[in-house]
């Protein structure tokens, strides 16, 4: 064939025959040639995909899975996907006995049009579109109208195999609704955008990804953490891309590791330009619906929340808690707005709930009420977005400008009874602001750790007969302040005291809180949470003849629930995967302990110092006359972290440990 280009992703030192066998995969997907009809049949496409020996962890086999795109002139793709899986256990029969695919009706139609079931002994079953069952789906705090298809196989047994055709046209975003076709034409008119994981559970032979898109298209493209075969071809007025993976195995995942479309081999294509043609579309589409005009029951209520503001940063918090504390987290069906279009910010008012980009609609309209310029902004919790602008958001937040011209991010969905405006546990996530002057592709910085400090400080007395008296002072700040706040505002007031009385019997089972204070823990405004307890506990220290033993309260894990590094497994010696805490973190713990006359402990100083880097701990126990003083400090610098970093960060954690489960021993003199 003249005009056609083809490339590699990889080196090419595969076998000649598997070369040979790809090229006839892409010309029978080019031509819309059943994959099938000229190569093996089905039956022995079975036999040779492997048995359970082979692939011992695995419930099943995926045979191959090819999924062809066609690309309108519009943007509208239509998607044919083929699939063939093979049972290895009964586990994997069981997972393979219903076949199921979501879609939003708004955005997507989707059809389950055969299902072949080929039985081990032979024989083969056909199931129509007859069968599908069409329902909606299940759904928790977002109910905006998504269903399910679904057909159920019937009875599977290891060696049977399950042959799958689907067909999908539209989008998975939910859009304004249109007519007809209309609805299913992605967000930017004319533009095609697809993400498409090359990794997957189960063991997976051969995969093929083609995208059949017109000529004056421009599709950039690229494959992130691995290598697969790539063509390019020119056939008449259209190009065809052809991505196609083999012999892909499920990745071993690692505790607390970033999420697996970080590091896990995947692709990325679109025609966008770049990610600043993708910010002013997004400015574009919000102000052309009208998401942010302020009615006057919007602009009284802003008058009276800013009342007693005295600064423009006063007037931003205000704000920004109003919505986070008053707008309920709740998605219903509205019709015209999901998806990239905020509803406006006056539905929101009046409902009093919505998902994250109401409430961050809610905030741009009531600071653009109260003479800011607030724009939308563009996130992925919990994941990277990588530089080929394909739609990898899953967030809405709110950026205002401040008097400098400096933007500032603000989130209202992940600070409610916190006081942060932007929650730093959104620290080193990418982000992309829709303002009219277009924006690149940014990422949040580092927060300090002492904005997110913990501080635990007490003074006890142990008595010769082992009891334990004492009193202590927590205070935190930043995202470490949300954590000690949340037991308060998570929970019952009734439940408050006993509470922190479960705090201390987690350590110490008989203790008894004497008197606490906790304050206002919804007046976040006014400073960091504190918490003072006063407690005794009973028989705390082993008491013989001649020794005392006993644990420092403060330093034995009192109020782990608040540090969650300390719930990081140790075991590995390194890691391949990038790592994550809840937020950066400084935690400073003092306790000085009156101790019986007499009695004197058999290690003067103890000392314990680990390796400066992106995590460290300092810890001390010492001998001071009548008392022992007992302190610690460990840093966390990051909420990312890279493998690098893990030797660091272990060797931190184990020392915080280790001193929670160090007895000091008193011996009388």
């Amino acid at each position: 064939m003249s005009g056609i280009v083809y490339t590699f992703g990889s080196p090419m030192n595969e076998p000649p025959q598997l070369r040979i066998m790809i090229r006839i995969l892409v010309f029978l997907l080019l031509f819309r040639i059943p994959l099938l009809l000229f190569s093996d049949p089905v039956e022995d496409q079975i036999k040779k995909a492997g048995e359970a020996a082979d692939y011992p962890d695995a419930e099943w086999i995926t045979v191959f899975d090819s999924t062809r795109v066609d690309v309108l002139e519009s943007g509208l793709s239509h998607v044919t996907m083929h699939r063939l899986y093979k049972v290895l256990n009964y586990k994997g029969a069981r997972n393979l006995s219903v076949v199921k695919i979501d879609y939003d009706p708004q955005s997507a139609y989707v059809e389950i049009q055969k299902v072949v079931v080929y039985k081990k002994d032979g024989s083969r079953k056909e199931i129509g579109p007859e069968a599908v069952m069409d329902y909606p789906a299940p759904a928790r705090a977002i109910y905006w109208g998504a269903r399910e298809k679904m057909v159920g196989i019937g009875r599977l047994d290891p060696g049977d195999a399950v042959e799958v055709f689907l067909f999908r046209k539209g989008f998975t975003y939910a859009l304004l609704q249109q007519e007809d076709d209309e609805r299913y034409i992605p967000p930017m008119k004319g533009h095609f955008y697809d993400i498409v994981e090359f990794w997957s559970s189960q063991p997976v032979k051969l995969k093929c990804y083609q995208v059949i898109i017109p000529k004056e298209k421009h599709l950039q493209y690229e494959f992130y953490n691995g290598e697969v075969q790539s063509s390019v071809w020119l056939r008449n007025d259209r190009m065809i891309y052809t991505f196609t993976g083999k012999e892909i195995l499920p990745i071993k995942t690692e505790p607390g590791m970033v999420a697996l479309s970080d590091v896990a081999p995947k692709l990325l294509l679109s025609t966008s330009p770049d990610w600043n043609a993708k910010s002013l579309w997004f400015y574009g589409v919000n102000e052309d619906y009208g998401s942010f005009v302020p009615t006057p029951e919007i602009r009284a209520r802003v008058d009276e929340i800013l009342a007693g503001a005295v600064s423009e940063t006063d007037s931003i918090s205000l704000l920004t808690h109003w919505v986070a504390d008053e707008i309920r987290y709740s998605g219903i069906s509205m019709g015209e707005g999901e998806g990239f279009t905020l509803h406006t910010g006056a539905m929101t008012f009046t409902d009093r709930c919505g998902v994250c980009k109401d409430k961050a609609g809610m905030l741009i309209t009531m600071l653009r009420a109260a003479g800011f310029e607030s724009y939308p902004a563009m996130t992925m919790a919990g994941s990277r977005i990588d530089y080929i602008p394909a739609d990898q958001f899953n967030h809405c937040v709110t950026v205002v400008k401040r008097s400098d011209g400096t933007y500032e991010l603000l989130d209202p969905t992940w600070v409610p009874f916190i006081r942060e405006l932007w929650s730093s546990a959104e620290q080193q996530q990418n982000y992309l602001m829709g303002v009219p002057e277009s924006a690149d592709l940014a990422i949040t910085p580092l927060s300090p750790p002492e904005n997110h400090y913990i501080r635990i400080r007490g003074t006890a007395r142990l008595d010769s007969d082992g009891t334990y008296t004492g009193s202590l002072t927590l205070t935190a700040e930043g995202q470490s302040d949300a954590a000690v706040r949340g037991m308060f505002t998570r929970a019952f007031r009734s439940t408050w005291k006993t509470s922190l009385e479960a705090e201390l019997q987690k350590v110490a089972p008989k203790a008894v809180v004497l008197s606490c204070d906790y304050g206002d823990p919804y007046d976040y405004l006014s400073g960091p949470v504190t918490v003072r307890i006063s407690y005794q506990i009973p028989g705390y220290a082993l008491v013989t003849r001649k020794e005392i033993i006993f644990s420092p309260l403060i330093s034995s894990g009192l109020f782990k629930r608040i540090m969650p590094h300390l719930y990081t497994s140790t075991a590995p010696d390194k890691r391949e995967f990038p790592f994550r805490d809840r937020c950066s973190r400084l935690l400073e713990l003092n306790e000085t302990i009156e101790v019986p006359a007499g009695f004197l402990p058999d290690q003067p100083v103890f000392k314990k110092d680990t390796y400066e880097g992106a995590a460290s701990f300092h810890g001390t126990v010492e001998h001071n006359g009548s008392s022992i003083t007992v302190t610690e400090k460990a840093v966390y610098t990051k909420r990312i972290y890279e493998p690098e970093d893990w030797h660091a960060y272990r060797e931190a954690v184990k020392a915080q440990n280790e001193f929670a489960e160090r007895l000091v021993v008193l011996k009388y003199r």
